[in-house]
């Protein structure tokens, strides 16, 4: 029997009830080590109970996903939380679901967002965790692609007008840098296409975690992004290798020139003398 069989629902046997599920883009990372405790739900993510009847799950990709929690309780895990986040962002994105709560509910997604949830077990809330924290940090990499986009967009114009390709070669390799790091993002730390670990324990809850990533678009969203990623890179490069070919054909006609400038100097060298 696993840690989540043995933890009972947060509520058991009540009437209809709505909470409010939260996601938060803190950062880049957010480091969990060292904040296990003996009656955590789950060590990946880092989950836990909090405040009155509350759920939260750490993520490492930076975001934190609060469930059931007032906004006090939330300020209060917060302001421990944010001293384990690497690479703060000045405005963090979120995601808000509504989640509707009855023992007479079947776990689905009707038309309006709202998800229907049987209880909230802490299996239950890992699964829906897990979608919200990818879709708002797909979120993040989708608005830095279009930002790549907007960038890359007039060297290719300038290279259509004029046929020449513009000098700035080192925002090129910033360019191909920051789409390296999305990509890397999106592969390594959140892995928008792999399965929650709960549901290793839980299969019954497949279903469930379906329903959610169509909701979401979580693959949908991955696939788009990672066709937009190489389109970038694939533009950079080719932008990248015409300002090396360009540079490489300036510098040889620069070689040239002082070649035949040092033949004419010797040569009117020779004629100064003999005359």
């Amino acid at each position: 029997m696993t840690l989540l069989d043995q933890t009972p629902a947060l509520i058991e046997a009540q009437p209809y009830r709505r909470v409010t599920a939260r996601a938060l883009l803190l950062g880049d990372r957010i480091d969990a080590s060292g904040l296990e405790r003996s009656d955590m739900l789950s060590s990946n993510p880092l989950a836990f109970n909090a405040g009155a009847s509350g759920f939260v799950a750490l993520y490492r990709f930076g975001v934190a996903v609060f469930v059931g929690l007032s906004p006090l309780e939330e300020d209060e895990v917060l302001n421990q939380v944010k001293l384990r986040v690497s690479g703060q962002h000045e405005h963090v994105d979120d995601e808000i679901a509504h989640i509707d709560i009855s023992a007479e509910n079947e776990d689905r997604i009707p038309a309006g967002g709202t998800i229907h949830l049987r209880d909230l077990s802490p299996a239950r809330l890992l699964v829906v965790a897990d979608a919200l924290a990818k879709t708002v940090s797909l979120g993040r990499d989708e608005h830095e692609v279009n930002a790549v986009f907007d960038e890359i967009e007039p060297f290719a114009a300038q290279l259509f007008e004029k046929g020449r390709p513009p000098w700035r070669r080192r925002s090129m390799l910033k360019l191909i840098g920051q789409t390296l790091l999305v990509q890397h993002r999106l592969s390594g730390r959140v892995a928008v296409e792999e399965k929650p670990d709960v549901l290793w324990d839980r299969p019954d809850l497949e279903r469930l975690y379906a329903r959610l990533e169509d909701e979401y678009e979580l693959k949908e969203r991955a696939q788009t992004l990672k066709r937009k990623l190489d389109v970038i890179a694939e533009t950079a490069r080719a932008l990248t290798d015409i300002i090396d070919a360009d540079r490489a054909t300036r510098l040889e006609t620069t070689v040239v020139i002082l070649i035949v400038a040092e033949i004419l100097l010797t040569i009117g060298q020779m004629v100064f003398w003999r005359h």
